[in-house]
């Protein structure tokens, strides 16, 4: 599965009343670290296509979930489960310890 970009306006629907974990990237196009771990979310999302969705939201053009969700700084990935927050990851990492993080929370 592909990871889905989401918005403000699309977020409660795409991320809080989802079907199973969520992985929310709150990222910027403009942000080095977001641009370095986007091909291991790529690939994550075909890894765990049955198991998790990989959902994106740019914080510029969306400031409404991150600020609700007290995204102070960017890249940051939250995994939601049932609608809450049961992990939080905050800076970019290697492909193995997002899969990793994933593993211990799912």
């Amino acid at each position: 599965m592909a990871v889905i970009h989401t918005t403000d306006d699309e977020f409660e629907t795409a991320v809080l009343n989802a079907d199973g974990p969520v992985l929310v990237d709150f990222w910027a196009e403009w942000c080095g670290p977001c641009k370095q771990i986007a091909p291991a979310l790529d690939e994550l999302s075909d890894e765990y296509a049955s198991k998790l969705t990989i959902v994106k939201i740019n914080i510029d053009e969306n400031p409404v979930a991150p600020t609700d969700h007290n995204v102070r700084s960017i890249p940051t990935m939250m995994i939601f489960q049932d609608g809450v927050v049961s992990a939080t990851k905050i800076g970019a990492a290697p492909k193995g310890q997002i899969k990793d993080w994933i593993d211990e929370t799912l």
